[in-house]
């Protein structure tokens, strides 16, 4: 079955950075767009960006354009998240999930990992 596991969360201060990795099994991941959501407490999931299946193309949430990138590497059926100059506002859960259609819409996602916490203090 299809597996998303999410890695690399922590407790950092503002202005620190972090990368995320997600790392996929049970499908053939070059086939399938990857996105980045989050998730803060008492918050309905958020979009924060998604990368094509070929990483030609991405698409960053306003709030986070600039600060974070999306790669990934198909050789190694990975995507990461690197996000830099945090805030407190980034707390949140980050989930990755697949999609076969390059969306910001979470409904177009069909496998989702379980997600790690990122926590920013000021």
């Amino acid at each position: 079955q299809v597996q998303l596991v999410e890695s690399g969360g922590g407790l950092v201060q503002a202005g620190d950075s972090l990368r995320l990795s997600c790392a996929a099994s049970g499908l053939t991941f070059s086939g399938y767009n990857m996105g980045w959501f989050r998730q803060a407490p008492g918050k309905e999931r958020e979009f924060v960006g998604a990368i094509s299946r070929s990483g030609g193309a991405t698409a960053y949430a306003d709030s986070v354009k600039g600060r974070f990138t999306i790669s990934r590497d198909n050789s190694k059926n990975t995507a990461s998240l690197q996000m830099n100059s945090l805030k407190p506002e980034d707390t949140a859960v980050y989930y990755c999930a697949a999609a076969l259609i390059f969306s910001k819409e979470p409904e177009q996602y069909r496998s989702w990992g379980q997600g790690t916490q990122v926590t920013v203090s000021s």
